[in-house]
């Protein structure tokens, strides 16, 4: 098969990692940054090189009737339960892990790229951790890479959690600050509890199905039929509810916690306390769209599961405003493009689960294949979103809007790249974001006019927060410098760079044809642009961008005011709506001091205290007889014939009574 090369892709990352973090140490920095990006620039050719191929080679075996084929690439057997139940672990390329490579793969490298400027002043920290972190990048690029290439699901699960466990370290890097560590912890919990769910779902899928693999679970592509007789024939019930439909819930639970959806969100934002280029990297276009693509593989499912799509539907919507509101009133530019993201990947959960069984009609495959488009287009614009944060704290030293401001005429091209991504992200043609989101609100019109109408108002909300983040930035006020502090200024060509070439991936990313390309069937799936749905997502984009203008682009009391008017849901709001209290106090107060207390003084008390209670008797006891262990041995005879004659009496007086 010509690209098993692509095995590669996942190598490579992992021999990084285990070189850089044995022998990184003994290299300098410079050596060891080159180093970490000429890997990630090999890798980064070859996952093109196995994506292009895959897309447009003249191998037939990729294409059979005009449908794309799943093609396993190596598969070896690893772990062996049953004869039917095996584990395996491969190499699977299809239309959406093809994507994947290239998403993971392009902003991994410049993120590489950028940290070689953004970590310059690393060697002043008490850690020390230029060759830590590069070989963390390579650990988290090499579980990325083998999640989405995964052939089955517990391959997938396993991946998972190395995921889970690299996004802990790169989160805490900054070990010696108490805040990165509690967010490295958080987001570990938090995961880890979606992630047993989603152990469960597989267990029990699994259990049902006698297999693992995607291509046993979803049938053949293209197939009328697709796949499907596993989810239709299952008919063993529990509570009222199939197993399947159980098993895909708890599926769906374990990729919200990684894709921040509510309520597992409250790690994200927190998250933010890693390093920038880390925020770009794991939470703007892998490891949050890791919960979007574990939907997205296991589809052909779900789609015959409505009540689980219905699920989805609704945490989704209610995510992508809730994310949205939050946004609106974040002083910290780095916690408002997190809750941007969390809205951004709601998003994208909304338009799969909008999606019909009918996949004959445009609702049924257009959902999913918007969904994946937005995920390619939102990977790139939000990399250079957060990437021209970072070039931003760079340059003043803070991660709050009242530290920036005026800063386009001290940062001209970070202000147009970062234009481009507010551009982007708020739907605005020609730039990539437009066509993904007007896929997505065609397919939620199709579902339901309540579901359009609701995710239009979240794209207003989107124009406004991110245009008000950017002129609170980039204009409001004139730029003052605090005394003995240098000017604002570009950042080294290393982290401009990337912030160049990601514009303009943002600005041409939409006219690539996802329709073509990534089907949920294999299919093509012509679209065109539906105009009415089109123009108005624009006018109310505008609306936004022009409510964000009146306020934020030069100093004035609107703001306050409006505030003020409204107090307490701007404060609430600012507070998250009071989730993470909310998590305290669930956690604290009543499972620690309400049940887990009493429960421990039940135990230490009563348990313990009747344990300790026979154990002091006992000893007590045996302290008090033990002066009866003279050694004289007259003594002894003494006490035995005095006991004798005491039993003679009695048995005397019972034989006379």
């Amino acid at each position: 098969m010509p690209l098993n090369y692509t095995i590669l892709v996942i190598l490579i990352p992992l021999v990084m990692f285990a070189f850089l973090g044995l022998a990184g140490v003994k290299m300098g920095r410079k050596i060891t940054g080159v180093l970490g990006v000429i890997g990630m620039g090999v890798t980064t050719v070859i996952a093109y090189a196995a994506a292009l191929t895959y897309f447009f080679g003249t191998d037939q075996g990729q294409i059979i009737d005009g449908v794309r084929q799943q093609l396993v690439l190596m598969d070896w057997d690893w772990l062996s339960f049953t004869d039917k139940l095996v584990v395996r672990m491969g190499v699977l390329l299809d239309p959406i892990s093809a994507m994947m490579l290239i998403v993971i793969s392009t902003v991994s490298f410049m993120v590489h790229l950028y940290s070689l400027g953004y970590m310059s002043d690393e060697e002043h920290k008490p850690e020390k951790g230029f060759q830590r972190y590069y070989s963390y990048l390579a650990l988290f690029t090499f579980s990325m890479l083998g999640l989405v290439v995964s052939t089955n699901i517990f391959q997938m699960f396993i991946f998972f959690e190395m995921v889970g466990v690299s996004s802990y370290l790169l989160i805490g890097f900054y070990y010696n600050s108490p805040a990165a560590v509690h967010a490295s912890k958080k987001a570990f919990i938090v995961t880890r509890l979606a992630d047993l769910f989603f152990l469960l779902g597989i267990m029990i899928l699994s259990y049902y199905t006698n297999t693992f693999d995607f291509k046993e679970l979803m049938g053949v592509p293209g197939s009328d039929t697709a796949a499907f007789s596993i989810a239709s024939a299952s008919g063993t019930t529990f509570m009222g509810c199939s197993v399947m439909a159980w098993a895909l819930t708890f599926i769906f639970i374990g990729g919200a916690g990684k894709s921040a959806m509510y309520p597992l969100h409250i790690w994200l934002p927190d998250a933010m306390e890693g390093p920038t280029p880390v925020s770009a990297l794991i939470h703007a276009a892998t490891m949050v769209v890791a919960g979007v693509f574990l939907v997205a593989r296991m589809f052909p499912l779900y789609i015959l599961q409505q009540g689980c799509m219905d699920i989805i539907c609704v945490v989704g919507a209610f995510t992508a405003f809730y994310a949205a509101a939050v946004a609106c009133v974040q002083s910290d530019i780095k916690r408002a493009l997190a809750f941007s993201t969390i809205s951004q990947i709601a998003y994208m959960m909304t338009s799969l689960a909008v999606s019909s069984a009918n996949w004959t009609v445009a609702a049924g495959g257009l959902g999913y294949m918007a969904s994946m488009f937005h995920l390619f287009t939102h990977a790139m614009f939000k990399a250079l979103l957060f990437l021209c944060a970072g070039a931003i704290i760079h340059a003043v030293h803070s991660n709050e809007n009242t530290a920036m401001h005026g800063l386009h005429k001290y940062m001209p091209i970070c202000s147009i790249a970062f234009l481009i991504g507010c551009l982007a992200i708020s739907g605005i043609p020609p730039f990539a974001g437009f066509f993904s989101k007007d896929e997505i609100l065609v397919a939620c019109y199709e579902k339901n006019l309540f579901w359009g109408l609701w995710m239009a108002l979240v794209a207003g909300m989107t124009a406004f927060y991110m245009f008000r983040i950017y002129f609170l930035i980039f204009f409001w006020d004139k730029h003052e410098t605090p005394e003995g502090s240098h000017e604002p200024h570009e950042a080294p060509w290393t982290m401009t760079l990337p912030l160049i070439i990601l514009s303009v991936v943002s600005c041409v990313a939409g006219f690539v044809p996802a329709g073509d390309l990534v089907t949920w069937d294999g299919k093509p799936l012509h679209t065109h642009t539906e105009w009415p749905v089109a123009i108005s997502s624009i006018c109310v984009a505008l609306v936004g961008i022009g409510l964000a203008y009146k306020l934020y682009f030069k100093k004035n009391d609107l703001p306050e005011r409006m505030k003020n008017s409204c107090l307490g849901l701007w404060t609430a709001a600012y507070h998250r709506f009071y989730m993470d209290e909310m998590y305290q106090f669930i956690t604290h107060k009543v499972i620690f001091q309400g049940i887990c207390k009493p429960i421990a003084w039940f135990d230490r008390h009563i348990i313990d205290g009747t344990m300790n209670l026979f154990a002091d008797v006992t000893n007590s006891a045996s302290f008090a007889i033990r002066k009866l262990q003279s050694g004289s041995i007259q003594g002894y005879v003494f006490v035995y014939l005095i006991g004798a004659l005491l039993l003679a009496a009695v048995t005397i007086v019972c034989v006379l009574i």
